[in-house]
């Protein structure tokens, strides 16, 4: 937001320069993104008072003017359409600086000398408009300097503000923070009430009142079209960066940009029967001051009349009742309107306004009267007329009173830790235009109607700190006991998995938990997601039932960009429709393709497989300490058959691992194989404590088995056996070989065992080692058919 330094200082005037004001401004929270001149120097440019115009004796279009400086009168020639005699405007003489710098010289223009010219607001860069010659106010003094008789000695201050301080998003506003941070007095903010002239008025109807609880018009008949906007005002317009238009809609901008409250003029002669504020009925049409023309989905805010849609509430007015030069009556309007309606409106329509902007936030809901009177009070006295009364329409359905907080002042010093006598607290909260009740304990302060962020307590602390001054508060480190911190014996899953993948190269993801409903089902064919109500996109219409989609889109992306070796891994929320309802669970997943390892001159290179993601699932499993999971060969509609394994604990799926089925892969475009894994976290569960197991100070025991099964027989098969039958004597057990071939019949396959035998206390024994071996041998004939090879 952009406002006059000359106007804050109207409202307030600290007193200060411009430097300590804005730093002050911005530590209160109200932070100033820049300070600019009003306008350029203009070194030497004067008011000038044209005495005569006479026709150029060289040119139809060209006239020889006399203008007076104050001192004496000068010839130049002046090629403006405006340029009258008794006109005052800016005069540039010959050594003058205009707008761009140049400097001017006396010079001939066609024959006819020319002392120095007169200047339009363009040649001036004071705005756009090059169709004329400047028209200064009839009782500005010739002779004068520009910048004086306009106040150019200005400065343009840039104010970023927080979503929650909307009662800043005007000039008042600004100076009431102003008056608080310096302890002075603020100009009141009180409206003198304009007196009705005629008992015309226009009824309103309001049909939404939930969303337009309070609607203020008034009827101003017999206006001047000719009136002009006038200077003072199209210059406060200007530095706050609002163009000026019309004088109607100049003075509503102005009310906007002064009290915080947007309005809206109509011409009250294309007005048909009732005002109804009222929600559209989808595929009705508006045509909209910008020219533009939309279709409106149901439910939008309108202002309508008996004909149909007049404006669009809060963001745009319509084409069809716009004031012009011909406006003689006009219907001002001042509403205010429930900001999450007014911002899901101005987003749909991609609509943002300098009015949809301040109702986004919420303007004052009991300010729309005293926007009327001073807005009436502007148009009489820029354009006349005859005001009727200022009728409000109200409605309590969707009004929400200001809040009473209960205050106990000892939490300034809770929460800031420093000590601000109870005097203090009460004259700032009071400062700030807040109703406090100190005579009883904890304090009842009321908010006013315009601060929509004060809540609670913490709220009203902030207040205090904000007006004492952050600056004031000591940077000092808490005092805490320096208690050792306890190690957690089963820290969280989610870190540890995390810890683990990204040892093992692997780069954590966040994807979009909202995906395309094509790609949704190529995943989980034949399974409906759930649908946004509200879509980003077409895109991005179903929520995800598997992380794996997002992670994909996002390898395809970087394999797009000659990235080669892509470990992806991401835990987050997964969706699915239940009888129940929504059903939300929290999954991780990954996915890897490109080299298994780094290209190395000493080894080959070669591409991941579905072993590699696997030993990845493995050593997480480890980590996580969850033992009893085996991979179970299974199948899965996003994975390749043959290709796929389950993840099985106690017979109940956990998780899957496997290549993404070629029809998929094709499909998205990749040109390698991709691996992928899930894992349930909330069906994993907390994994059991790690525990501590003594090292052996006795030597090992080491036999290998070459056991011939049936092509059929899983390795984990053989393993699970071999493990039960050792019995406490086995330390670790390990597969280090699989052999088909000669020596080998068709449909069978040799697995090497590796079995480590160990005791803590004592050395085995061979007859110990040999009786565990015979019970592995017979258990393994018994379940998986097994014999020992020759």
């Amino acid at each position: 937001m952009k406002l006059s330094e000359r106007w804050l200082r109207e409202w307030f005037d600290p007193g200060v320069e411009t430097a300590e004001l804005a730093e002050r401004l911005t530590l209160a929270g109200l932070e100033i993104e820049g300070l600019s001149a009003a306008a350029p120097a203009l070194t030497g440019v004067i008011v000038g008072e044209v005495r005569e115009v006479a026709p150029h004796p060289d040119s139809d279009h060209l006239h020889v003017c006399q203008v007076f400086d104050g001192n004496a009168t000068h010839q130049l020639v002046c090629g403006a359409a405006n340029v009258r005699r008794g006109l005052k405007t800016a005069y540039a003489p010959p050594g003058a600086a205009i707008g761009d710098g140049r400097l001017l010289t006396r010079s001939p223009i066609r024959g006819v000398e020319s002392a120095g010219m007169l200047c339009s607001v363009a040649e001036l860069g004071l705005g756009d408009d090059a169709s004329g010659i400047m028209e200064l106010p009839a009782d500005a003094s010739a002779g004068s300097t520009l910048r004086d008789c306009m106040q150019l000695d200005d400065t343009v201050v840039e104010v970023n503000l927080t979503p929650n301080r909307a009662d800043c998003f005007c000039v008042s506003g600004v100076a009431r923070d102003l008056a608080a941070l310096f302890g002075g007095r603020l100009k009141s903010t009180q409206v003198a009430t304009v007196a009705a002239q005629s008992d015309r008025v226009v009824q309103v109807q309001l049909a939404a009142p939930l969303a337009c609880p309070a609607y203020a018009g008034r009827v101003i008949t017999g206006i001047n079209p000719n009136a002009r906007t006038p200077l003072w005002m199209s210059e406060r317009l200007r530095r706050s960066g609002v163009r000026c238009i019309h004088p109607l809609v100049d003075v509503t901008n102005y009310v906007m940009l002064e009290l915080g409250q947007p309005m809206h003029a109509f011409d009250l002669d294309k007005l048909e029967g009732w005002v109804v504020v009222r929600e559209s009925i989808a595929g009705e049409r508006i045509a909209l001051l910008d020219d533009s023309e939309i279709e409106l989905v149901a439910g939008t805010l309108l202002i309508t009349d008996d004909r149909g849609p007049i404006a669009l509430a809060g963001i745009m007015g319509g084409a069809t009742t716009a004031v012009s030069e011909r406006t003689t009556n006009v219907f001002l309007e001042s509403a205010f309107f429930e900001p999450i309606r007014l911002a899901g409106a101005a987003r749909r329509y991609r609509m943002h306004t300098d009015a949809s902007q301040r109702f986004e936030r919420g303007v004052d809901p009991r300010g729309q009267a005293r926007a009327i009177e001073r807005a009436t009070q502007l148009i009489l006295d820029i354009c006349s007329g005859t005001p009727g009364p200022c009728a409000v329409t109200e409605s309590d359905t969707g009004r929400r009173p200001p809040a009473v907080v209960q205050f106990r002042p000892a939490a300034v010093k809770r929460l800031l830790g420093i000590d601000v006598a109870e005097s203090r607290i009460a004259a700032i909260l009071r400062s700030l235009d807040m109703q406090v009740d100190d005579t009883v304990m904890p304090w009842r302060v009321g908010a006013p109607s315009f601060r929509f962020d004060i809540n609670i307590e913490a709220d009203l602390v902030e207040e205090v700190a904000r007006i004492q001054g952050y600056e004031s508060i000591p940077a000092r480190l808490p005092m805490t006991a320096g208690l050792p911190a306890v190690g957690d014996a089963t820290s969280p899953l989610e870190a540890r998995a995390r810890n683990t993948l990204s040892v093992r190269g692997y780069f954590e993801a966040i994807t979009y938990s909202f995906i395309d409903p094509s790609l949704a089902r190529a995943f989980d064919p034949g399974v409906e997601s759930v649908p946004l109500a509200n879509p980003i996109s077409s895109e991005m219409s179903v929520l995800r039932r598997s992380i794996w989609p997002g992670l994909a889109q996002a390898a395809l992306h970087n394999r797009n960009r000659q990235v080669d070796d892509i470990r992806l891994f991401e835990i987050g929320m997964v969706f699915r429709q239940e009888q129940g309802g929504l059903l939300q669970r929290r999954q991780m997943a990954g996915l890897r393709t490109g080299p298994a390892v780094r290209v190395h001159w000493s080894d080959r290179a070669r591409d991941s497989d579905f072993y590699d993601i696997k030993q990845d699932v493995d050593a997480l499993l480890q980590t996580l300490r969850q033992e009893r999971v085996r991979f179970v060969p299974s199948t899965h509609p996003a994975l390749h058959p043959g290709q796929t394994a389950a993840l099985v604990r106690d017979d109940a799926v956990i998780g899957h691992v496997g290549a993404l089925h070629p029809a998929i892969s094709a499909r998205m475009g990749f040109d390698k194989p991709l691996f992928l894994f899930e894992i349930d976290c909330d069906d994993a569960g907390v994994s059991a404590a790690a525990q501590f197991h003594p090292i052996s100070k006795v030597p090992a025991v080491r036999r290998d088995l070459a056991i011939v099964v049936d092509e059929s027989v899983t390795a984990d098969a053989c393993l699970q056996a071999a493990r039960e039958a050792a019995g406490d004597l086995l330390r670790d057990l390990q597969l280090f070989d699989v052999y088909r071939g000669q020596g080998i019949d068709s449909g069978k396959k040799s697995l090497a065992l590796g079995l480590i035998f160990q005791t803590l206390s004592s050395t085995l024994t061979d007859d110990e080692v040999e009786q565990a071996v015979r019970r592995v041998l017979a258990r393994l004939r018994e379940c998986v058919g097994g014999t020992l090879r020759d």
